[in-house]
């Protein structure tokens, strides 16, 4: 099923859907990144409506990002809101009657990120007992010959990188809540096979997608992959990485090494692939071709991952620094009391129309201010800019 999104350009004059206030801490706190961020950050979850009536990675990583800031700041409005809006799709016996685990869409596990901190948040025994209603799905998740998860059913054989997002930080989430640390042994699998196949030796970035089968128009014929190196992908790949490595603590610590050492080969990739700005481009490596812009998305979520990285002793100073400057330069250029522009709204392979991948498709897709996926990396990337300040 296909629904369209409904975001309000401008959320200064979007409806009103709830009373939300941030506090006065949060607001000097964030008054530090420009004087509009706070408005923006109070209007925009004001007047946030879901993006899909089911159970969606959008509201997901808006929930996330929420979430991720009250980390940062106890401010207990934002708390307030996760539980409000995601409690609403969850039942007393922890159920979620808007998921269909069936469809075996890996995008649809990202929202189950909320569940673990909403239960150790809360105490709420229903959002330990929604984990296990998620998990179902990863239970019997169609996998490629050599053990990663399928994106889509409807894209067999494909790994794509937003996918690793996607799941693995549930699953090693899971791993420690249902003491099955084999799980996470899977994770660190899935992602090495990943880079073994994905990462392009030269640059040490990582293309957007591969088919084990071959059989898409867009991939190459000897090596499977993609043709470009998209920037939101790489943006999903290192906030993975970043996420899994502070999840595991506990678990394996040979695993969590080798999440480590991807972390610090992705980011020094992408230290080397930022524009001039210090930002990241919609597709990396070719940021001197005509109609290449700084996407927004990407940018936060490489920033987040290079402070969050920095912040638990996995990456150097250079590249907080580096993480911390993106942000203030995205603040200062894109935000306004009433939108977060410059954001990609969305973008993929094959499918109808087809996607090929090529650096002219992704320079086609249209920019989409306040799209949830720019938003949610924007509250990830002020909470780490907090909590490194």
């Amino acid at each position: 099923m296909i629904v369209l999104p409904a975001i309000p350009d401008n959320v200064k004059t979007a409806p009103v859907k709830r009373s939300f206030h941030l506090g006065r801490d949060t607001i000097s706190g964030l008054s530090a990144f420009g004087a509009q961020v706070p408005v923006f950050v109070e209007s925009y979850l004001r007047t946030w409506t879901p993006y899909r009536s089911f159970w969606n990675y959008e509201d997901g990583c808006v929930w996330t990002g929420a979430l991720a800031l009250y980390e940062a700041t106890a401010d207990q409005a934002l708390l307030d809101f996760v539980r409000s809006e995601a409690g609403l799709r969850i039942t007393p016996e922890g159920g979620i009657p808007s998921f269909d685990p069936s469809e075996y869409n890996i995008d649809g596990v990202q929202a189950g990120r909320v569940l673990a901190p909403l239960f150790r948040l809360t105490g709420e025994a229903r959002y330990r007992q929604a984990m296990d209603t998620q998990f179902v799905q990863l239970e019997s998740h169609p996998r490629t010959q050599s053990g990663n998860y399928w994106h889509k059913q409807i894209y067999p054989h494909q790994v794509w990188l937003d996918g690793l997002y996607m799941a693995q930080p549930f699953q090693t989430q899971y791993a420690l809540a249902a003491g099955r640390p084999e799980l996470f042994a899977d994770t660190v699998r899935q992602f090495l096979h990943v880079e073994k196949v994905l990462k392009d030796p030269k640059t040490g970035l990582c293309y957007h997608g591969w088919d084990e089968s071959r059989a898409e128009r867009w991939a190459n014929p000897e090596t499977g992959c993609s043709p470009c190196f998209w920037g939101r992908a790489m943006g999903w790949w290192v906030m993975a990485l970043a996420d899994v490595y502070e999840l595991s603590a506990g678990l394996d610590e040979a695993g969590r090494a080798e999440i480590a050492r991807l972390l610090r080969d992705t980011a020094t990739a992408l230290m080397a692939a930022r524009s001039p700005a210090g930002l990241w481009w919609q597709v990396l490596g070719q940021g001197s071709r005509d109609g290449n812009y700084e996407e927004v998305s990407a940018s936060l979520m490489i920033a987040y991952a290079l402070m969050k990285g920095a912040r638990l002793g996995v990456l150097s100073v250079d590249c907080a620094t580096a993480g911390r400057h993106a942000l203030n330069t995205l603040c200062a250029r894109f935000v306004t009391p009433s939108a977060l522009d410059g954001i990609c709204g969305v973008a993929g392979l094959g499918n109808t129309p087809y996607r090929d991948g090529s650096f002219a498709y992704y320079l086609s897709e249209k920019i989409t201010p306040n799209d949830p996926k720019g938003v949610a990396a924007l509250l990830m990337a002020l909470a780490e800019g907090l909590r490194s300040s």
